[in-house]
């Protein structure tokens, strides 16, 4: 059903060869674009931290927590200063990190 087809790298301009098993592999994940870097030029972009995603990490969640820009915002259960990775919009209660412990048990 696949046959070896052969392509050219996006990024080096090299030819590479998609396998009749690679074309199965992506069928069976549901991909339907076919690679446009070469192995090796692929390695070293996961390699790199890009992986998959041209923009960077932390705009699809996966940068470091330090990444977060925090807000500052008044918790409404002791008064003290609460840091938080959202943008408080005052329709809904904020807490400190010990008034949330608390609220949660």
């Amino acid at each position: 059903m696949y046959t070896e087809q052969s392509l050219t790298c996006a990024e080096c301009n090299s030819a590479f060869a998609f396998t009749a098993s690679e074309q199965e592999f992506y069928a069976q994940k549901g991909f339907t674009n076919k690679p446009s870097r070469c192995p090796d030029c692929r390695a070293a972009r996961k390699a790199s931290g890009q992986g998959g995603q041209s923009r960077d990490k932390s705009s699809y969640g996966g940068g470091s927590r330090s990444d977060r820009e925090m807000h500052s915002a008044t918790c409404a259960q002791c008064g003290k200063e609460a840091l938080v990775p959202f943008v408080p919009s005052g329709g809904r209660p904020v807490y400190c990190r010990d008034c949330f412990a608390s609220q949660r048990n």
